[in-house]
């Protein structure tokens, strides 16, 4: 028979309310908090959003703003930038990047790392699927909304 949490150990709703207005209050697109064997991870304004891309670009092209979709693209899901910031491949220099063109990736798994304000936010994928294009280089800055990555989910 396993023992009840007890209260103190445990993530209420009181704690969670003043966490939100912290990220309210200091404009955080993400809080991840561990307490022994609990942990909470509060996120806001990273949604995935499916959109058409232009054509597929290599892992060191430029970001295709200019050019239009072709209509044999729109399956695919682009994962937006959701701050400003700068954004890194990997969690430093000499680790392997999150990501690659051609990897499987879920939901939960880490495509990049965007850095805001000296605040590192590991930006997860929220779809699984294939990546098709890393569309921005590593150390370069990202607006808001910015298209990122490109996954097709049907392989």
């Amino acid at each position: 028979m396993s023992a009840a949490p007890k209260p103190e150990d445990s993530f209420n709703t009181k704690q969670i309310r003043r966490l939100i207005a912290l990220m309210e209050k200091h404009d955080l697109a993400e809080v991840d908090l561990k307490n022994a064997d609990q942990r909470i991870r509060i996120k806001r304004g990273g949604e995935v959003v499916v959109a058409p891309t232009a054509p597929a670009a290599g892992a060191a092209g430029p970001a295709p703003d200019a050019a239009a979709p072709p209509p044999a693209d729109s399956k695919m899901v682009i994962i937006k930038s959701p701050m400003v910031g700068t954004f890194y491949r990997a969690s430093g220099p000499d680790s392997a990047a999150f990501i690659k063109v051609g990897d499987r990736i879920g939901p939960e798994k880490t495509v990049c790392i965007i850095e805001a304000m000296k605040v590192f936010n590991e930006i997860p994928a929220g779809v699984s699927g294939q990546v098709v294009a890393v569309l921005v280089e590593n150390g370069h800055p990202v607006e808001f909304g910015q298209p990122m990555v490109k996954v097709d989910p049907e392989k």
